[in-house]
């Protein structure tokens, strides 16, 4: 966050992070911590007030307040998502991330799917956006490749919505085994989706 200037970061648990959702990680830079606490306007609920989380979070050095019940179950599973990170090291991660999703790249060429993302230096090492194909419902693809193959996958979002399908390839799923699995599935959901005549 430091070397990139960014002053809030916040991100899911479920995000590559292979723990469950329902945390939402979060993080402020000095300058943004001052903006929260000089603001001069109250928040709307104290559910959003953050100067009220950091009470919860002991950010102040005083006694602790309680601003929801904790997640528990969660916290453990967070823990060990990051030890398991921690085990194969940040670097080795990010690698691994990487690797996947070039396969993945090659494979969905293969299959004669185009990238929806057109420049390669934008697109997310995480998350494949796939042109739907012409003829072809996004949602009987999605539809086939979990009833048959028990693999999730997305379609678009917002602008996007029914254009695209959204492949991820998080944490512990970003393998080239798994890569094969979901060509596979693909491949025959291409063959046996039905396909607009016109």
């Amino acid at each position: 966050m430091d070397q990139q200037g960014i002053d809030v970061l916040y991100s899911g648990s479920q995000k590559v992070l292979n723990a469950p959702p329902g945390i939402s990680l979060i993080s402020f830079s000095d300058k943004a911590k001052h903006k929260v606490y000089t603001r001069r306007t109250k928040p709307v609920s104290f559910y959003t007030d953050i100067t009220y989380l950091a009470k919860l979070w002991g950010c102040e050095g005083k006694t602790r307040v309680i601003h929801h019940t904790t997640p528990v179950t969660s916290l453990y599973c967070l823990r060990e998502s990051l030890a398991l990170i921690s085990e194969q090291g940040l670097e080795n991660s990010w690698q691994r991330h990487r690797e996947a999703t070039a396969y993945l790249h090659k494979r969905l060429k293969e299959l004669g799917l185009q990238l929806f993302v057109k420049d390669p230096a934008i697109r997310l090492p995480t998350i494949t956006t796939v042109t739907v194909p012409a003829g072809y419902n996004w949602r009987d693809i999605v539809s086939y490749v979990l009833d048959h193959f028990h693999i999730e996958i997305s379609g678009g979002l917002g602008p996007s919505e029914e254009k695209v399908l959204r492949i991820g390839l998080l944490g512990c799923n970003a393998t080239m085994e798994n890569v094969d699995r979901l060509a596979q599935a693909l491949r025959e959901a291409l063959q046996r989706c039905p396909k607009n005549k016109l």
